[in-house]
Parts: structure tokens; C-alpha cells; sequence
């Protein structure tokens, strides 16, 4: 079993940053491909960014290519996302997932942490 804590979110002004990051316990951090996903008022649950175990490749949605960052140090068993040019539609509360097998579907996640709030204002 796989616990996953994630921090960092809040308010921030459009064009500016935030650093998230993600604790994870309980298991073989190493073993997990982890995932970042958000979800916005009145929408579904998306696909944010995946790094794979040994951190080498990473994936993002369109919507936040060349402004995220997902990186993870399994020496630390923690994945952090920075998020650069924040804009309002990046308005939403953000998820840690990890997953033996993940590729950008949530489905594909076995464990998710609770969720950080971060509000972009325009």
C-alpha cells in the first residue's frame, strides 16, 4: 500500500509559478511510474504529466508542454511538478498518482494522494 501526500499549491497571479510536491510511503517508490492529474470545477479529472521509474522519460498534456516540469528523486521517494506561466485555466486541484503500469489515463492508477489547491488568478 502506497500513501501519497502532495504540497505546495495555493494562490498565485497569472504568469507566475508554483513548485508541487508529492511524499510517497508504503511502498517501492522506484517500482511506481507517477503521474500528476488535476481536476477543475464541474469537469472531469485530467491528465497532467507522467515520469517513468527510473525518470528518464517524461509525458505532459499539450495544455501544459514547455510550462510544467515532472521530476522525481527516488532517493527522497518524492516527485515534484513545476508549474511555470500559470495561467487561469490551469485553475484546478492537482493530484499525485502512482502506478505499476501508468501510462495517461487515470484508470491506470493504482494509488492517488488527496489533492492540492491551485487557483490561478487572472
Amino acid at each position: 500500500q502506497v500513501q501519497l501526500v502532495e504540497s505546495g499549491g495555493g494562490s498565485v497571479q497569472a504568469g507566475g509559478s508554483l513548485r508541487l510536491s508529492c511524499a510517497a510511503s508504503g511502498g517501492i517508490f522506484r517500482a511506481y511510474v507517477m503521474g500528476w492529474f488535476r481536476q477543475a470545477p464541474g469537469k472531469e479529472r485530467e491528465f497532467v504529466a507522467r515520469i517513468t521509474r527510473n525518470g528518464i522519460n517524461t509525458d505532459y498534456a499539450d495544455s501544459v508542454k514547455g510550462r510544467f516540469t515532472i521530476s522525481r528523486d527516488n532517493t527522497k521517494n518524492t516527485v515534484a511538478l513545476q508549474m511555470n506561466s500559470l495561467k487561469p485555466e490551469d485553475t484546478a486541484v492537482y493530484y499525485c498518482a502512482a502506478a505499476r503500469l501508468g501510462m495517461t489515463i487515470s484508470d491506470e492508477y493504482d494509488y492517488w494522494g488527496q489533492g492540492t489547491q491551485v487557483t490561478v488568478s487572472a
